[in-house]
């Protein structure tokens, strides 16, 4: 017997965060093989982005992971370079079960990322046979359309001072599952990089908390693997999405460690 839509598309981390759990991601940066889909997923990640704005993968290497993700059962997401739809829609086609948009500063350019990522009644991103998320199977249009719709996240960064203006009529937008903060790039903004106990950061994540609860949105913790006590403080106030580092850094803080260790010895 054929597997069913719902069999097929299910989306574990939407599921969480609908029973209010938080959920633990990691960002890809360095690993460009499948491996880092299966690494990700022993080590007890809920999901994990390809940061592609800040890497060079292609879209073909970005697909082979998400694809390699979708057969193990963990969600892939791209942090996409641009918010066009050459780049949502094909990374999307490729097997992300969620797209990650950079730098939105408004309602508008928040609608334009739904309209790319979602099909017909709710976007206009254009009808593809065969995805790898049906396991390339044959299902109705309308159906499996509408059932992606379903699986698929729409999450915005709010990573700009503009974007803090706006952030109640971003919340409101129909489609936006999510509204992750990059406080790194708020900072620097601010002219205040790196310093995360200014006062505005608590009140960003403060704003865009009450927004996302007022209109059934969830909201995510960026830039502050660092600061395990910041990230305590903001999951307690209500941000269920927490981006703990990147595949780089985790390797860097190993190695440092062991080769600390063994240092150590001739002392």
């Amino acid at each position: 017997m054929n597997p069913s839509l719902d069999d097929i598309l299910r989306n574990p981390v939407k599921e969480k965060l609908a029973r209010d759990e938080v959920v633990a991601s990691m960002m890809v940066r360095l690993v460009s093989g499948v491996e880092i889909a299966r690494i990700a997923k022993s080590a007890g990640f809920d999901t994990f982005y390809i940061d592609m704005e800040h890497c060079s993968f292609s879209l073909e290497t970005t697909s082979q992971i998400c694809m390699a993700a979708l057969e193990i059962g963990i969600p892939a997401f791209v942090r996409v370079p641009a918010n066009s739809p050459e780049y949502i829609s094909r990374v999307l086609d490729g097997g992300a079960v969620g797209v990650i948009a950079p730098h939105v500063r408004s309602a508008e350019q928040a609608r334009e990322v739904v309209r790319y990522a979602r099909f017909a009644p709710q976007g206009d991103r254009s009808a593809n046979g065969g995805l790898p998320h049906l396991q390339y199977r044959s299902f109705p249009t309308t159906e499996a359309n509408l059932a992606l719709n379903r699986q698929t996240m729409v999450i915005v960064m709010m990573e700009a001072v503009a974007a803090l203006a706006q952030v109640e009529e971003i919340a409101a937008v129909d489609g936006v599952d999510m509204m992750l903060v990059g406080t790194n790039d708020l900072t620097a903004e601010w002219g205040i990089p790196g310093q995360y106990d200014d006062p505005r950061v608590t009140a960003a994540y403060e704003r865009t908390i009450a927004a996302c609860r007022k209109h059934g949105k969830h909201v995510g913790i960026g830039g502050l693997a660092s600061r395990p006590d910041l990230v305590e403080k903001f999951v307690r106030m209500g941000a269920r999405f927490v981006s703990t580092g990147t595949d780089l850094s985790f390797l860097m803080a190993a190695c440092t460690a062991k080769a600390k260790a063994v240092a150590s010895l001739t002392r």
